[in-house]
């Protein structure tokens, strides 16, 4: 049965971040992810997971000014020594505290007449650095095609350009973060694309929400029951976090899809 982690930048919005913790397992998760962290001391994010039993999964590196609308710096040439400065002081420190194994690294959206190939070299660079350095602090390094219509210019789209990637960076702890949600709106045949990827072990974590309108994964085009068989009958071992929006607000009161599945993970 899928381990479930809530995300708490989407979810229990109605809650003050630092309460979203207790929310969360009060609802009955083990796990959560977030898109960053950097907002909150150390500390204090690690008292919040120890106090309420939780165990953090997932977070973002530095994406850059992300209130001005960036969104990553790994694929910008030019913006290297900043890349690597916020990776090396606040992802890797935060994930060392929070004892969190994956960071999700953000590629960036396509400057104006950019010169895609130039880009990917710098992408491959830059994930070739940090994968080393994430290597040896004990962490898997992450990177996620999403969709362009709630991203419009981001650089990586589609998944077997991000597999492509993996391969030719060839680091054993750089992985694919496959959400289902953008992945149905690029390319949809989700129970193809998972049955190639998830045997090769090359999918470091999975993400759900409803499409079109990505709330609570129970309604829209996408059957989400099925597909949790699916990552059942694949032997998928690892977390699934859960970013969507609440329809109603109330994330609790949205959560009978996941009573079913909680009743089964005790």
């Amino acid at each position: 049965m899928p381990q479930f982690a809530a995300n708490l930048s989407l979810m229990y919005t109605e809650h003050d971040f630092l309460k979203r913790f207790g929310a969360a397992a009060r609802d009955g998760f083990k796990a959560v992810e977030y898109l960053f962290p950097y907002a909150h001391a150390r500390t204090v994010l690690a008292e919040q997971l120890r106090d309420h039993g939780l165990r953090q999964v997932l977070f973002n590196a530095p994406p850059g000014d992300f209130e001005a609308g960036e969104r990553g710096l790994a694929c910008l040439p030019g913006r290297e020594g900043e890349f690597r400065v916020d990776f090396m002081e606040q992802a890797l420190s935060y994930a060392e505290a929070l004892d969190c194994p994956r960071i999700h690294v953000m590629a960036g959206l396509v400057p104006p007449g950019a010169d895609r190939a130039r880009l990917r070299h710098t992408y491959l660079e830059n994930l070739a650095w940090a994968a080393e350095r994430a290597a040896d602090a004990g962490r898997e390094l992450l990177i996620e095609p999403i969709n362009t219509r709630d991203i419009p210019g981001y650089f990586l789209n589609r998944q077997d350009e991000a597999h492509a990637i993996v391969a030719e960076v060839g680091a054993s702890n750089l992985k694919v973060q496959m959400d289902l949600y953008h992945c149905q709106i690029v390319e949809g045949d989700l129970a193809m694309k998972l049955r190639r990827y998830l045997p090769g072990g090359r999918v470091g974590h999975l993400q759900i929400a409803s499409v079109p309108e990505r709330h609570e994964p129970e309604a829209g085009e996408l059957n989400y029951p099925w597909l949790f068989a699916l990552l059942d009958e694949l032997g998928y071992a690892g977390h699934v976090g859960c970013e969507y929006r609440p329809r109603s607000g109330d994330t609790s009161a949205g959560l009978a899809w996941f009573a079913h599945y909680k009743e089964q993970q005790r």
